[in-house]
């Protein structure tokens, strides 16, 4: 797919796959299009060029609550709750908007579970503007959640966190796979987590697919080095 603001080529002809139950990891230097990519995933842009097939439906230039409903959930890397609502609140807002795969008359059971999961049970009549950065961002999961996904899309979702946070969450990351089956993209720049998590990792650079493979093929890649830490080391 290609993706243009103005002049700007955001995304130039990048092609990828994610296969069911991978953790596919998304890396790349601020700037090299991997937001944008989720954002033209999620149906927020339309892409110039390309398509986006999910399970075998062509959902290109869909918007972003048709793409909701579809079974395809993100996070933002800025968290964007309802502020003055709670933590209950806010995920029975996903909860009622999103996939239409659930019953209506199991959404107390099926809230109080996924706050329990994410460490958020305890802070559910707690509007989300009191909550730390790490309750943030768990509550982007559960929100997530809530409309019971079948692709997640985690935008730095380790982003700010603490070593024991960050250890958290990458339990809870490995559990949505392992437990729920769930099919994962992350755009992470904490590198131990986002090797020691991932099937396939892919490299963004400037708007291009700079390489792919496996963690450790991509981290011996001079090019991969070399963008990170300048030609020196490569």
């Amino acid at each position: 797919m290609t993706k243009r603001f103005g002049g700007l080529v955001a995304l130039k002809d990048v092609s990828l796959y994610v296969e069911k139950g991978e953790i596919l990891g998304l890396i790349g230097p601020n700037g090299a299009g991997k937001t944008t990519l989720f954002n033209v995933i999620a149906g927020t842009y339309k892409p110039e060029q390309g398509s986006i097939k999910f399970e075998g439906k062509d959902v290109t230039g869909w918007p972003p609550h048709k793409i909701c409903k579809l079974g395809i959930a993100r996070t933002f890397q800025t968290p964007k709750p309802f502020p003055n609502m709670t933590v209950y609140e806010n995920v029975l807002a996903a909860y009622l908007f999103g996939s239409s795969q659930k019953k209506v008359t199991d959404v107390e059971q099926d809230i109080t579970s996924i706050l329990k999961r994410l460490g958020l049970e305890g802070k559910r009549n707690v509007p989300a503007s009191g909550l730390t950065i790490y309750e943030q961002r768990m509550l982007e999961i559960a929100r997530s959640l809530a409309i019971k996904p079948r692709l997640l899309l985690l935008d730095e979702v380790l982003a700010g966190l603490n070593p024991t946070e960050t250890n958290q969450a990458i339990n809870i990351i490995r559990e949505l796979r392992s437990k729920d089956g769930i099919t994962i993209v992350m755009i992470e720049h904490n590198m131990r987590a986002i090797m020691g998590l991932s099937d396939r990792v892919i490299v963004l650079h400037h708007g291009e697919k700079l390489a792919e493979g496996k963690p450790q093929e991509v981290a011996n890649d001079p090019e991969v080095i070399k963008v990170y830490l300048g030609g020196v080391y490569a």
